[in-house]
Formats: structure tokens, sequence, C-alpha cells
């Protein structure tokens, strides 16, 4: 069976790259904290986005879907499911809420994470939650052209219980030992190999990341979401995934470039966090600043949908017409027409 002992191998993963950011991670760390203790009331405005944008982030690289305003009134419990897919976005939003509310409470355990699978599928009526998977599981690509490869084989299934207890007992002894991020990384990586279940894999992985970011003091995935912003670069995810992977089974593998990646986008939470609570707290800037700076800073398009989602106390009114001031004089630029229009900021003024 695969040796899960971190305590030999995280150290090997200090290179200069990952240093670097752990160094600005740490750095940001401290800075939120202060903005966390001065501004307390004006962040439950990021708390709620960024369980919307999570829900809808982890299950959509999944394939899983609904409409904007359904989304928003599953996530805040104002409506029930009506169908299959709403069913698992409701779970998903169910299993987040106890992870923000109670991850001081959760050990690291096989048992537990049982518990938070079967809260995953409690709405789906055909899918055994909370139970390991049945059958081996082979995780498979397709190319452009259409061909199917097999691209890593898990671990089987009756060896799935006593991996995923090997893996839980190895991150409970190095956590005294190991940087935090970087085992946490591990872990998340070595889950994904054993491939637990026979579905939710992927969205469980990206649950427990948050569980073991908040237990090690790393909140930024509460004000930001850390689940959109891996969609955001889901195909540098995969990548790095399967780059992970190889010679996994062996022992052999390198986990540097999922170790990297994953810092890479809690760098990316710790920064928008950091921009926008400037937005929010600033009473120097009105509603219609607050848009034009979202846009200017925005990297790549944006779309009105997200800018009324990003800012819960602005209206719908006030954001088309600040959308309207900006195009007419020619700050922003204007892409697409009717319900996919996009906006960007003009570079070139």
């Amino acid at each position: 069976m695969r040796d899960y002992n971190y305590k030999e191998k995280w150290q090997k993963l200090l290179i200069p790259d990952i240093v670097q950011k752990l160094t600005l991670i740490n750095e940001f760390k401290g800075e939120q904290r202060l903005f966390i203790e001065a501004h307390k009331d004006e962040l439950n405005e990021l708390v709620e986005i960024a369980k919307i944008q999570s829900t809808e982030a982890s299950n959509r690289i999944e394939g899983i879907f609904t409409a904007d305003d359904r989304l928003k009134n599953l996530v805040q419990e104002k409506t029930t499911p009506r169908n299959r897919d709403e069913s698992e976005i409701a779970g998903y939003r169910d299993v987040l809420n106890i992870i923000h509310e109670s991850y001081e409470y959760i050990p690291i355990n096989a048992n537990y994470f049982l518990q938070l699978h079967r809260d995953l599928y409690k709405f789906i009526g055909d899918v055994d939650g909370g139970v390991f998977k049945t059958g081996d599981n082979i995780i498979r690509e397709r190319d452009e052209k259409g061909n199917e490869k097999i691209r890593f084989k898990p671990v089987p299934a009756w060896e799935t219980p006593e991996s995923l207890d090997a893996l839980c007992v190895a991150y409970k002894e190095a956590k005294n030992e190991a940087d935090p991020l970087i085992l946490m990384s591990m872990f998340i990586l070595d889950f994904l190999c054993i491939y637990p279940f026979n579905d939710g894999n992927g969205r469980m992985s990206r649950l427990l990341t948050l569980l073991l970011l908040y237990q090690s003091d790393y909140i930024v995935g509460k004000y930001i979401s850390i689940e959109k912003i891996i969609e955001e670069s889901k195909e540098t995810y995969y990548e790095v995934l399967q780059d992970s992977s190889i010679n996994w089974h062996e022992n052999e593998n390198d986990y540097k470039p999922f170790v990297n990646y994953m810092l890479g986008v809690i760098v990316n939470a710790y920064k928008e966090f950091e921009s926008r609570v400037e937005l929010v707290t600033n009473p120097n800037l009105s509603k219609s600043d607050r848009i034009r700076e979202i846009i200017k800073n925005h990297i790549g398009t944006i779309t009105k949908s997200e800018l009324l989602e990003m800012n819960p106390d602005i209206s719908d009114t006030t954001v088309q017409r600040t959308l309207a001031e900006l195009l007419k004089n020619n700050e922003i630029k204007k892409i697409g027409g009717g319900r996919y229009t996009k906006y960007t900021w003009n570079v070139e003024d």
C-alpha cells in the first residue's frame, strides 16, 4: 500500500517558488486579521457572496448547473430543489455551511468524511451518499478528437477504507511539524488519488480544502471563493493534478506542481480579498465609483450579473446606469449582446 508519511516528504517541497508564496500568504494572513477586526459588519456581505460563488463554481466544474436566480435562492435557502442538479447544489450548500460554522469540531478522519459525503447527497435518492466506492473507478480523459484514454487508476475499492485511514493518520502525525499549507495540498492530492467515492470526489476535495485551511487559521475562503479561482483556472488544475499523480502508486510522484498551484490559488484569494475590502470599506467611494473600480481592476471580462452578485447592496438600476455612463465616457468596452453581454476596462484610455 501507498506510504503516506508526510514527515519525510514535505521538506523536499521547500523550493524558492513555494517558499516565496508561503511568505506572501502569511503576510496577507496577518493583514486580513486586522481587516476583519476593524470591519466585521461590512465583511458579512463578502461571506454571503463567497457562499454563492463557491457553491456555483464547485458544481459547475462537474457540469452541474442551474439558473442564476435559482442558484441564489437555493444557497439562501429560499427555495427547494426542482431537479437533480439543484439537489446536488443544495447538498453542497449544506456541507459548505457545516464547514463554515463547525470547522473547529470536525476531526480529520474517514468517518467524518463519510458523514459529509452523506450530506452532500442527502437530497438525492438514487446515490449512496456516505459510503465508500463499491467498484474500482478509472479516471479518463478525452482529447480534441474525442479519443478516450486512461489518465489515472485510483486505489481499488477493497483498499479504499484502509488507504483513507492511513492518509488521515499521516496528516495528524505531520501536523505539528510540516507547514500547514504544504501539508494541506499534499493531503488533497492524495485524497484525489485514492478517489474514495463512486461520485462527488472533486467536490469533496474542494470542501476538504476549505476545512483544512480553516483549521490552520487561513480563513480567506470564507470571504473569497477558493472554488471560483480553481474553476477559472481549471485547465491548469487538471494539468498539475495529472503531473503530480504520475508514479503515485510507486511512491515516486512529485507533489511540487500541485502544491505550487494550490498556493497560487490561495495567494490570488488573499489579493482579491485585499482589493475587495478596500472597495467595501472606503467611505469616500460612491456606489457608482465602486462599480467603476471593480471593472477597472478586474482581469478579463465581467458581466452585469457578476457585478450585482459582488455588490448585493447596489441595485440593478444603479449598476445599469453606471455601465451606461462608463460606456458613454469610453471608459469600458461592451462585448457581445443580450444575456451574453460582458464588459471590460478600456485599457487604451
